[in-house]
């Protein structure tokens, strides 16, 4: 099986790359590049995401072509996509961190700052925090409800179909912290930051 990391210049994703070869140990071939022959002909595909949801979207529309690949992959061809913190983000058809940005379309729903409640909640939201796990069967095998994920983000993706929602976490509210469709997995914590269990999310994903 291989299964590709998109490397589209979007921050520093070693972490990522590291958590994802120890549990691959030699079973699994992992690539990081963003080629996009690569990338089309690969089984599952990892988007990372780290910084602001304009410079994300920015750097991936740089690469000639990567948005149309990354399309075919996941919309046409129907194959696991992994989208991680800012990589999930992008799935929401428009963005107002920066300026108002418009995102992959994949997921229908807007990113917008987190309502801390007049300075009640910091931002950025860093740290463990319990999930609440609505889909168990994919991603979350395994995983006990409550179990505790590792944040770093100041927005949050907002849905219309609510019925796309596998997690939430409480924060200043209910923040989706999860989303599902189809083939399409995202994650708004940091599975490669979330120890043991962050493993196991990896994990499952890869055994798709």
């Amino acid at each position: 099986m291989k299964v590709t990391i998109v490397d589209y210049n979007s921050g520093n994703i070693s972490s990522v790359i590291n958590s994802f070869k120890e549990v691959a140990k030699d079973k699994v071939n992992i690539e990081v590049t963003a080629d996009l022959n690569k990338i089309k002909s690969s089984d599952k595909v990892v988007l990372p995401g780290q910084g602001s949801f304009k410079s994300c979207v920015d750097a991936l529309n740089k690469i000639n072509g990567l948005k149309e690949a990354l399309n075919e992959f996941t919309i046409n061809n129907k194959k696991p996509l992994l989208g991680i913190c800012v990589g999930l983000q992008m799935f929401a058809d428009i963005g107002y961190e920066e300026v108002e940005t418009k995102g992959l379309g994949w997921i229908s729903g807007k990113v917008t700052k987190i309502n801390n409640q007049n300075g009640k909640f910091k931002l950025p939201h860093i740290g463990w925090n319990q999930i609440n796990i609505l889909k168990r069967d994919k991603i979350f095998k395994n995983i006990e409800n409550n179990s505790h994920m590792y944040f770093v983000h100041s927005y949050e993706f907002i849905p219309n179909d609510k019925n796309t929602i596998s997690a939430t976490t409480d924060y200043s509210s209910n923040i989706v912290c999860a989303v599902e469709k189809e083939n399409i997995f995202g994650t708004q914590f940091h599975p490669e930051k979330s120890d043991k269990l962050g493993l196991k999310i990896i994990d499952n994903f890869m055994n798709l």
